[in-house]
């Protein structure tokens, strides 16, 4: 998500209310989470005053995400003063992101901002954070905060005094969607959250442009929340291997932040996998999966979705190498890669649904197997599981019988140009065939993904002022990654970016065409230059934190 200067500093000031202004009052009625971390009392205690019961001031009123408490703590140093060491930090934001912080649960539903994924945040609720939030920024970015009634009354005024816009649907709306109090945190703040990771992991990833990658990590543990990571993922699609190694902190027992590398050094590719990569995960609360992603880039625009699984001793399915089957065809092959296959195994042992027979399995090891699999004239349409044994691989393969249309994803998106002093801001685009549902319409919630199109790539600038033409905005690479001009023109380009499929065809014989918008625009004025907002891994071995920085 790209946003303006003022836009990203609106954004940090909404996360917390200024020292002085008080919400003791406010909040007499609810019941705070004290603050009993001795740092915390010395570093913060001036200020947020603590009562008889240990609440503090403001604090004992508010749960958030590790993120949002850095972005409080580096407020309170640059514009307050407070004075810590690179530890003391580090201690601080642990400390309030354990007893401060969201439960898994709540953290779940808005972990794609701290993950740095567009999302589309439809259907807002009229007259209330639609009018207000999502002025600035996501709603995720304010549902990542529980507070209670009184504490959302002071920040919602807070808001509506310095930035004109209305506060009381929005106080009644988030006081409903994000109270302080919630059965979720209650059963969660009772817990033993030490994570226990130690040990090796099943990865399996996807990256747009490049497909799937699966692997194995090795986790190790360098403090009771710390820990070293190593991981070779292999690519479904060519067999490449990428090896990377990192490090990584877990806040609250779950909440993964870390920081990675490849073992060889980046090209200058900005898609390059060997890139350094900030590492988000969301860790199920009985420890035995995690998900999230893996990204880098000047606007965080590459990345890893990343799903990790204890490895077992049963056998497991990790991944296919193709995503669908089209009816009335026969020995079709498919590779299926897992862990733990049997010496001895039979078609019988593959599942893939009705109408679809594995015929035979042509080949097989303990990692791997090759199935040929027939796919019946009427076989019903629709996304099959592949089953082994116990293990599922949810909507392994699509069965149809046509492409309709083919879209581009993203359908809509935004790429900058660079200058002199910020990168260039990269766009990958995939194109993927459809089948229409049984509603017989295109685009609409029953199409059938059957997965991506082989095409060509080209750029359509809506208006070429002045004999402008799609050389002024950037290149398509054939694999659909935008790569915008070196050079800033200094004003925006609206622009179609087109797939042209090489071997689909319509009804009247005509290449299929999928279309997507992109807006091609100047550097977005971002703080990613200062070194540690954002970055709570860096924490660990950065200098001393100090206003000056």
């Amino acid at each position: 998500m790209i946003c303006s200067l003022r836009t990203l500093s609106q954004s940090l000031a909404f996360c917390f209310v200024l020292p002085g202004m008080s919400s003791a009052q406010s909040n007499s009625s609810a019941e705070g989470i004290p603050v009993t971390d001795p740092l915390m009392v010395a570093k913060c205690g001036s200020c947020h005053i603590r009562d008889e019961r240990g609440n503090m001031e403001r604090v004992s009123w508010a749960r958030t995400t590790p993120e949002a408490w850095q972005d409080t703590l580096k407020r309170m140093i640059l514009g307050y003063g407070v004075s810590v060491t690179t530890p003391e930090a580090r201690s601080i934001v642990k400390y309030l992101s354990t007893n401060h912080g969201l439960a898994p649960e709540e953290a779940r539903s808005v972990r794609y901002d701290a993950e740095r994924r567009v999302r589309d945040e439809t259907n807002l609720p009229r007259g209330g954070p639609g009018n207000t939030c999502t002025r600035c920024h996501s709603l995720a970015r304010a549902l990542s905060w529980r507070r209670s009634v009184g504490d959302w009354e002071k920040f919602a005024d807070s808001h509506a005094a310095r930035y004109k816009t209305p506060s009381e649907a929005t106080v009644a709306f988030l006081a409903k969607a994000a109270p302080l109090h919630t059965p979720e945190w209650d059963a969660w703040s009772t817990k033993a959250r030490t994570p226990a990771l130690s040990g090796r992991w099943q990865v399996t990833a996807s990256l747009p442009g490049r497909g799937q990658f699966y692997g194995e990590m090795q986790v190790d543990s360098v403090g009771d929340d710390e820990f070293t990571t190593r991981v070779m993922l292999t690519s479904v699609q060519d067999g490449s291997t990428i090896a990377r190694s990192g490090r990584s902190a877990v806040y609250g027992g779950y909440a993964w932040r870390g920081r990675s590398r490849g073992s060889e050094p980046a090209g200058p590719a900005p898609d390059d996998l060997a890139s350094e990569a900030r590492e988000v995960l969301w860790i199920a609360p009985d420890q035995s999966t995690a998900e999230g992603r893996w990204f880098w880039g000047q606007y965080q625009e590459f990345g890893f979705d990343v799903k990790l699984q204890r490895v077992s001793s049963n056998p497991t399915l990790l991944a296919v190498d193709r995503v669908s089957l089209k009816v009335d065809s026969q020995a079709n092959r498919v590779r299926v890669i897992g862990l733990n296959f049997p010496a001895e195994l039979t078609p019988a042992d593959l599942n893939l649904g009705p109408k679809v027979t594995v015929r035979r399995v042509v080949s097989h090891t303990a990692t791997e197997l090759i199935a040929e699999v027939d796919v019946a004239a009427e076989a019903p349409l629709g996304q099959r599981d592949l089953t082994f044994g116990r293990s599922v691989l949810p909507g392994a393969l699509a069965i149809y019988d046509r492409v309709d249309f083919v879209r581009v994803k993203p359908d809509s998106a935004l790429a900058t140009f660079g200058d002199a002093k910020h990168l260039r801001g990269y766009q990958q685009f995939e194109a993927i065939g459809y089948q229409r549902g049984a509603d017989g319409k295109s685009h609409t919630t029953d199409d059938l993904e059957i997965g991506p199109v082989d095409v060509t790539w080209s750029l359509e600038v809506f208006y070429a002022a002045n004999g402008a033409s799609s050389d002024s905005v950037g290149k398509m690479s054939a694999t659909g990654l935008l790569t915008p001009a070196t050079t800033s023109p200094g004003n925006n380009f609206d622009v179609w970016v087109v797939a042209t499929a090489k071997d689909e065809k319509d009804q009247n014989g005509k290449p299929l065409v999928g279309k997507g918008y992109v807006v091609v625009t100047i550097p977005a004025y971002t703080f990613n230059g200062h070194r540690y907002v954002r970055d709570l891994d860096r924490w660990v071995d950065d200098g001393p934190v100090s206003r000056t920085q």
